[in-house]
């Protein structure tokens, strides 16, 4: 089982601090957050120059305006990654928090063939496990293999026909008509806030028996809708109360702890940029207790919309975002795999450890844990903006 938390060398990009990365960091000496920027010298406190990583996204270059930064050096990574877990943190040292603050934490579903036959899977079955192999087999049956539909460009004339097809075979779907349809599913993950970062428990609803880690790429977007930079993300799915009804989605995906995203914020810059995201390979294991593994991927070349396109559906002249947003971009990874009883699948059990990782945003890792047993969310923007305000860097 990985480590937890985990060390500096788990968590950094493959080419160390050398990139533009931001994080923040929970300040006791200061009662709140600060802005980081994280170099090789240590994790620097820039908040005097960008009171929120809000303000540094809205700058016209902000890797350029990261790197010119300057501050005091909070502490080195290894210690801060050390203190962030909360059940045997120092509460007198800094920890990490999640790199994202006044953004709306916004996410894009059915965005691969995959994860979009598992959503048809979820609704068919009404969210009970035991149903869906032969749900699956007979889905699979009728459309063919993924890549049927993996090679339909949405809301395109050929995608319209499947979609009359299917139709005419009475096995359409919300979740097919948003996975091929014109219209993209960009839904509200979690409030401005929320979200958990690294070295943090990860929140799964303790009412949910069929559940899953879904691994993302997350992507900054500015209020002018431009993507100014990528982390990866835990966009934890809960499998039987979505199936039960999509109109269950905020208790499905909406908890406390449910939102993670880390280690840092890469902000692009000429080393670091969008095709490197199209191209990336996002990696997931699973470990629990009980020794159970698992190991995933979600390539992004396979993703049904480009990442340009979905942050022109989310920003756009029918909405605006002042402060920007971080965009989930869906994953493909779908566990069918049986953890405890034949035809239950794959479902997670307490102190499972999540590892994220794709080698130019590093490696995101959570500890899973009921929503109502994690640490709970109580400092929110009132509280922020006094405490910066307090400090004299409004």
């Amino acid at each position: 089982m990985p480590a937890f938390p985990p060390t500096a060398a788990v968590t950094l990009p493959e080419d160390g601090a050398s990139g533009a990365l931001v994080g923040r960091v929970w300040r006791p000496d200061l009662g709140g957050p600060s802005v980081v920027a994280v170099r090789p010298d240590g994790v620097h406190d820039v908040t005097a120059t960008f009171p929120t990583v809000r303000d540094l996204c809205e700058t016209p270059d902000p890797a350029t305006a990261l790197r010119a930064a300057t501050g005091d050096v909070v502490g080195d990574l290894d210690t801060l990654l050390a203190n962030t877990p909360a059940e045997h943190r120092d509460p007198a040292r800094p920890w990490l928090l999640a790199p994202v603050d006044l953004q709306v934490v916004k996410a894009a579903g059915v965005t691969f063939a995959v994860s979009m036959l598992e959503r048809v899977i979820e609704e068919r079955t009404r969210g009970d496990a035991a149903g869906a192999a032969s749900v699956r087999a007979e889905i699979k049956a009728l459309l063919g293999d993924d890549s049927t539909l993996a090679d339909l460009r949405p809301g395109s004339p050929e995608a319209a026909e499947v979609k009359r097809v299917l139709s005419e075979r009475g096995v359409w779907s919300q979740y097919l008509e948003v996975g091929i349809g014109p219209d993209a599913e960009i839904f509200t993950k979690s409030p401005v806030l929320s979200a958990v970062g690294t070295a943090t428990d990860a929140g799964v609803h303790p009412d949910s028996r069929w559940n899953n880690p879904e691994p993302e790429v997350v992507l900054a977007v500015s209020s002018a809708g431009r993507i100014v930079g990528a982390a990866l993300g835990n966009d934890v799915n809960l499998r039987d109360i979505e199936g039960r009804s999509a109109l269950l989605l905020p208790k499905a995906k909406d908890n406390n702890a449910s939102a993670a995203i880390g280690p840092f914020l890469r902000l692009l810059d000429p080393d670091f940029v969008l095709d490197d995201l199209r191209s990336a390979v996002v990696t997931l294991t699973v470990d629990g207790t009980d020794g159970h593994h698992v190991d995933g991927t979600s390539s992004m070349h396979e993703i049904s919309r480009d990442p340009e396109d979905l942050v022109s559906q989310l920003v756009n002249p029918t909405h605006q975002y002042p402060d920007g947003a971080v965009l989930y971009l869906g994953t493909m990874y779908a566990p069918v795999d049986d953890r405890d009883a034949p035809g239950q699948g794959f479902t997670h059990h307490p102190d499972d450890i999540v590892a994220i990782s794709t080698p130019r945003l590093g490696t995101l890792v959570n500890r899973i844990r009921p929503s109502d047993t994690c640490e709970p969310w109580t400092f929110g923007t009132a509280d922020l903006f006094r405490n910066l305000a307090a400090r004299g860097v409004l």
